[in-house]
């Protein structure tokens, strides 16, 4: 029995001891941890000062807000030298007319049916693979810096333009529904307020989807604040222009363009190797 006492009693010094090593193991792990990373950027910002090239490529997602719009975008870069990469881009959005507005059906507090944007005709997208430039125009040369860079290019544009469909009360008695899109012959019905249910969604539409060639080009800013990281963390703000084969039929009742004009932001994530 003495034995065994003295056997617990060991063990829990030990334990007791190794417990209290571990913080302290830890704390000297994660000093170790930054004096590495630190090093690592400073031989970075060495090696970049002296012309060499810090990193080769890089993969980016992003998210853009336009003033008429939205979309999504993957960019693969490569590096051309310290201060310039060629950037090939794939994006996918939708433009969206600036009157354009969604409502929908209430009864007191209760919403029926999904919103719908009235007089609205097609629903357009835009399909864009693209060839930018990046070029360095201002930067601390230190681990906390940021990149300022300038961004120019452009390319094609697939533009797809699918029908809206709303919803509509048909039957003189009120009770009879279909779903229609924009025509001639339904145009009064499309227009009326008063005979608007819903809108449809996603149900309708891609058969009839027609493909509207073009071009576009952008002009950028874009601020990198990892520039001496692995992983991309940027936003970008930039001006951008599309140019159609025909004019794009947004809404019914508004003039229809064939020239877009838009500013944006973007948030970009991403990383470097």
């Amino acid at each position: 029995m003495k034995k065994l006492f003295l056997f617990v009693l060991t063990l829990s010094i030990a334990a007791a001891g190794f417990a209290q090593g571990q913080p302290q193991n830890r704390k000297q792990s994660k000093e170790a941890q930054k004096k590495e990373r630190k090093a690592k950027i400073e031989n970075m910002i060495r090696q970049q000062e002296e012309g060499a090239l810090v990193f080769n490529k890089q993969n980016v997602f992003g998210i853009r807000l336009n003033t008429d719009g939205w979309s999504l975008f993957f960019e693969k870069g490569y590096m051309k030298s310290v201060k310039v990469a060629n950037l090939f881009a794939l994006e996918l959005g939708e433009k969206k007319d600036p009157k354009e507005k969604k409502q929908s059906l209430n009864q007191g507090f209760i919403q029926i049916g999904s919103p719908y944007a009235f007089g609205k005709q097609n629903i357009f997208y835009q399909l864009k693979p693209s060839f930018y430039q990046q070029r360095l125009i201002g930067g601390k040369t230190n681990r906390n810096g940021v990149a300022v860079q300038a961004i120019y290019g452009g390319g094609i544009s697939v533009g797809l333009e699918r029908p809206y469909y709303i919803t509509v009360i048909s039957g003189a008695s009120n009770n009879q529904t279909r779903d229609i899109k924009y025509t001639q012959a339904d145009s009064n019905l499309f227009l009326s307020p008063n005979r608007i249910v819903q809108g449809t969604g996603f149900k309708y539409g891609w058969k009839d989807m027609k493909v509207v060639p073009g071009v576009h080009a952008k002009i950028a800013v874009r601020f990198d604040y990892g520039r001496f990281n692995e992983m991309v963390s940027a936003i970008e703000v930039g001006l951008n222009v599309e140019a159609y084969s025909r004019k794009i039929e947004l809404m019914v009742l508004n003039p229809h363009d064939q020239v877009f004009f838009n500013s944006y932001v973007a948030i970009l994530l991403g990383k470097r190797k």
